[in-house]
């Protein structure tokens, strides 16, 4: 038996606690806020979309940074253990669309409450408004850990389970990450993600609060397309956000950080372009005296047909019947390929999760323990993997976090 501690109560130290003290071992956990598992109370617009009910290889697509490092623990601990843990340890659960996983209730305190049923039932001790100041290491082999408070704490195993730099009011500010660099781990470099997306076009500013749903969002550059997706999206006071921008930033933030990119919506992609032409020209024959707005607002919503005016410079004032072949062009081109200009992202105030991290070649896969140090494993967020919206980065942590627990010797 070891006398394990785990640094950080959010949902991955949570489980590597659990998954410890279900081996036989003395697990303590720390926690510098007041309550356990804030992070998860704001999850899903706080109803926690815990985990996603897909089938295990069909998760690892979701995954975008360094998915092959997460085999084992996905294996080991998969979604659908996730689900049957939570309703073991008294909480229902359901599945809605997208395969995406709440409790019944739709209170993210009941996934709080079932870890933490479970941590209690293996005999985990917590301490919250704890802080650790640094990881206590002698002779490559970690001996305990330094408290802000300037006591020490000795242990035979370390979990380090600090989460990322996302939500840090949560007390994600991290600190994970200066333990690993004071130990010469390798910290790859962090940035938001998950996150919504600014633009140089000033004019779709006045479209705030507008929401497009089914639509197709394309990101590239001169040289190659980075995403490509159908699905729900939103325009905001600074650019883009929802649904299909929050996934296209997780694949671009890094190319962001050094160039804008190029992007464009289509407004219509269940049409192609011959039967929009088609379309088009059946309202110009049907409605020869009608404005241009009248077409566009046949089209999409009404501010969104004003900027589309405004844009094509065709007067208001001009009938079907005058339109140019050049001007029905142009409208066609703009619906199916609505463009902006993609300059950065949000801060880290906004984002869902971070990418970056401790380097996935520093640690084991199979169980997580950091090669260069012994009695160290880490687990979760702080780890550098990240994955799409849809309770995948959920998952990961409690995966990591099982794996981490119950490979302790």
């Amino acid at each position: 038996m070891s006398n394990v501690i785990v640094i950080g109560g959010g949902a991955a130290g949570m489980m590597a606690a659990y998954s410890a003290g279900m081996c036989g071992h003395k697990v303590t956990v720390i926690e510098k806020n007041e309550k356990l598992g804030k992070k998860i109370y704001i999850t899903g617009k706080g109803r926690c979309n815990f985990t996603n009910a897909c089938e295990t290889e069909d998760f690892f697509k979701n995954v975008v940074s360094n998915s092959k490092f997460l085999y084992s623990s996905l294996y080991t601990f998969s979604s659908q253990q996730m689900m049957d843990f939570i309703e073991e340890h008294g909480t229902p659960i359901k599945v809605e669309r997208g395969n995406r996983a709440f409790p019944v209730s739709d209170h993210a305190s009941d996934i709080t409450k079932a870890l933490f049923s479970a941590m209690k039932s293996v005999g985990v001790e917590v301490l919250l408004n704890t802080e650790v100041k640094e990881l206590l290491v002698e002779q490559n082999s970690v001996i305990g850990v330094s408290l802000t408070d300037q006591s020490n704490l000795y242990c035979d195993h370390v979990i380090l389970a600090t989460g990322g730099y996302s939500y840090q009011t949560t007390g994600s500010t991290g600190d994970g990450y200066i333990f690993a660099k004071h130990l010469n781990l390798k910290v790859t470099d962090v940035r938001p993600a998950l996150v919504p997306l600014e633009t140089k076009e000033k004019d779709i500013l006045e479209l705030q609060g507008l929401s497009l749903k089914n639509v197709s969002f394309k990101v590239f550059d001169e040289k190659k397309s980075y995403f490509e997706d159908f699905g729900e999206m939103l325009f905001t006071h600074f650019g883009i956000s929802g649904p299909l921008v929050l996934s296209a930033s997780s694949y671009i933030t890094k190319i962001l950080a050094k160039k804008e990119l190029k992007a464009v919506i289509d407004l219509k992609p269940a049409l192609s372009y011959d039967k929009l032409e088609n379309r088009v020209l059946r309202l110009v024959k049907e409605h020869p005296k009608k404005s241009i707005l009248f077409l566009l607002k046949d089209m999409l919503p009404s501010r969104l047909a004003d900027l589309f005016q405004q844009r094509l410079g065709i007067s208001e004032d001009k009938t079907l019947s005058d339109l140019t072949k050049e001007e029905r062009q142009n409208i066609l081109s703009m619906l199916k390929g609505f463009p902006l200009t993609i300059t950065g992202t949000r801060s880290f105030k906004e984002a869902i999760v971070t990418q970056g991290g401790i380097s996935v070649k520093e640690i084991n896969p199979s169980t997580l323990q950091v090669k260069s140090i012994q009695g160290l494993s880490v687990c979760g967020e702080v780890i550098d993997v990240d994955a799409l919206t849809g309770g995948f980065n959920l998952q990961i942590a409690f995966s990591t976090g099982y794996l981490a627990g119950i490979s302790i010797d």
